[in-house]
């Protein structure tokens, strides 16, 4: 079997091809170059980029063979995350990988400030000893504000502690039991700006928080504050920032990231009392190795089909372990329910009945509606865009689920709504120490039978000799029954046969089978992968 090919097209650590392995043929090329990159994604299954390739829509057109988009930091301003979706690859990044140094970068930037570390440097330098000028301010006793006390305020938080600072945080999703915890002081925005000694912010870049440190901000700081930005670019409006440094509103700032990038002659540069990094905050050895394992690791899963827990696109996360071996077995119960519908679907219901159930099954859903589509869509199906495509064919999808089990310790359940207004149902679970995979009931007819590569159901009016007949039939064809179970509907009169066999029946074959049984139902699923 040829190995999937996944192209390096930025200079990533050896650890990040250490990390990928064997399993892969490993391409490399410059993603800057834009027709060197649109020439060498054409057959790859798999991109590892940072933050000089831009994967837009027209490249991600140009990828046929594309499953999966990893970029080796947290960022992903380069990569066209809905035109990804849409074509059903994988968007993943590093989002813990830098937040050790972001943290270390801005304590950094605060003990640079507080010590006129950078001005006292470039003074030296330039000939000049000017001890008294450069009096700076212990951190001791001193209030830090941080806005934001998510992962990388409280490593800021703990981290300031060790000077005996007192922590300020505003974070309106943060309890007051996690601040404390963190032995923080959770106040509103304006208290922290009017009392803080030194303020960071680390929120997310939203509509809301865009400008959120603007002039109006300004103006509740003591003049003999500092504000430090190592988050995103546009936190702080840098227009008011210039006015409020040239003017004494505040005593000093450090600024790691920039609204466009990259940024070299803002107004504010040409200020005594700013300190400037050209965006640093993940610019460590340290950091730029763990970003590139971890979306090794993540292109490992996804080429797997595995879910991927830092896929910024697929609605699943963290799979917990006694989840897991649903998600195949979710996945071919999807064929099967599409190889007996006769109609188009309206309304399908993924139904989590056991144990389980307590869980986090959201993956089984995916699972199922991947499974839903594979055979029926020419797109690639996957994880990422199997809800879209539910969507854009006007099918409703929910997810129900019960502890409520009778004969089996989980079902897993596909249960959908034609427009003809009849109801097609496949249920399944997995039995004993090796999970074996089986099917337990079709359209409310309960059988028990493992599932093989070639599964075949035949609905037929319930009569004698009909066995008899498969069997004598797919003997003369050389074809071997690996199973069957049938059961029956007494109010109907009728049953239901599910056989797996050894080997796919051509349509002939089927044909004849349907006409000699009379089976009103005769639908053969290929299930090999």
């Amino acid at each position: 079997m040829e190995k999937p090919v996944v192209l390096l097209a930025e200079e990533l650590s050896p650890a990040t091809i250490e990390a990928l392995g064997p399993d892969f043929e490993i391409r490399q090329t410059d993603g800057a170059d834009r027709s060197q990159l649109l020439a060498a994604i054409a057959d790859v299954d798999a991109i590892l980029v940072r933050s000089a390739t831009k994967v837009d829509a027209e490249a991600i057109a140009a990828a046929k063979k594309l499953k999966i988009i990893a970029r080796a930091g947290v960022g992903l301003d380069n990569v066209d995350i809905k035109a990804a979706t849409q074509a059903g690859v994988m968007v993943v990044n590093a989002p813990t990988s830098n937040i050790i140094s972001a943290a270390e970068l801005t304590v950094g930037h605060i003990l640079g400030l507080a010590r006129n570390i950078p001005a006292a440097n470039a003074s030296l330098k330039g000939g000049e000893w000017k001890r008294s000028k450069y009096t700076g301010a212990e951190l001791y006793e001193k209030k830090i504000g941080i806005i934001g006390l998510g992962r990388i305020g409280a490593l800021i938080a703990a981290r300031m502690q060790a000077f005996e600072t007192q922590i300020l945080a505003y974070d309106p999703y943060v309890t007051s039991a996690r601040a404390a915890q963190l032995g923080v002081q959770l106040v509103s925005l304006d208290e922290l700006l009017e009392q803080s000694d030194f303020i960071t912010i680390h929120m997310p870049k939203t509509p809301e928080t865009v400008g959120m440190i603007g002039a109006d901000a300004f103006e509740k700081m003591k003049d003999t504050a500092y504000v430090v930005n190592v988050a995103r670019g546009g936190l702080i409006d840098e227009s008011d920032l210039y006015d409020a440094l040239k003017g004494g509103k505040i005593a000093g700032a450090a600024i790691d990231v920039f609204v466009n990038e990259p940024s070299t002659d803002l107004p504010f540069f040409e200020l005594d009392n700013v300190v400037v990094t050209p965006h640093l905050g993940a610019s460590t050895a340290e950091a730029q190795e763990k970003a590139g394992i971890s979306v090794a690791k993540s292109v490992r899963l996804a080429l797997a089909g595995e879910l991927v827990p830092d896929a910024v696109n697929v609605a699943g996360g963290v799979i917990a372990p006694d989840v897991r071996p649903g998600i195949p077995l979710m996945e071919k119960l999807g064929r099967i329910f599409t190889a007996l519908t006769h109609d188009s679907v309206t309304q399908i219901d993924v139904e989590v009945a056991g144990e389980i159930a307590e869980l986090d099954v959201k993956a089984l859903e995916l699972a199922a509606l991947k499974g839903v589509f594979r055979d029926v869509v020419s797109e690639q199906v996957s994880y990422v865009n199997a809800p879209v495509l539910a969507e854009q064919r006007g099918i409703n999808t929910r997810l129900i689920t019960t502890i409520e089990s009778e004969e089996y310790r989980n079902v897993l359940t596909i249960r959908g709504a034609l427009s003809d207004g009849s109801q097609i149902s496949v249920s399944g679970t997995l039995t004993g120490p090796k999970q074996i995979q089986k099917i337990v009931a079709i359209n409310g007819y309960e059988v028990e039978m493992p599932i093989s590569e070639h599964v075949i159901v035949f609905l037929y009016e319930d009569r004698p000799g009909v066995i008899g007949t498969l069997g004598r039939l797919l003997g003369e064809h050389d074809v071997n029954i690996a199973g069957m179970q049938v059961a029956r509907n007494e109010d109907s009169k009728q049953a239901l046969a599910v056989l797996t066999v050894d080997s796919a029946l051509p349509q002939d074959l089927l044909d004849q089978l349907t006409v000699e049984i009379g089976a009103v139902v005769a639908r053969e699923v290929d299930l090999q992968d």
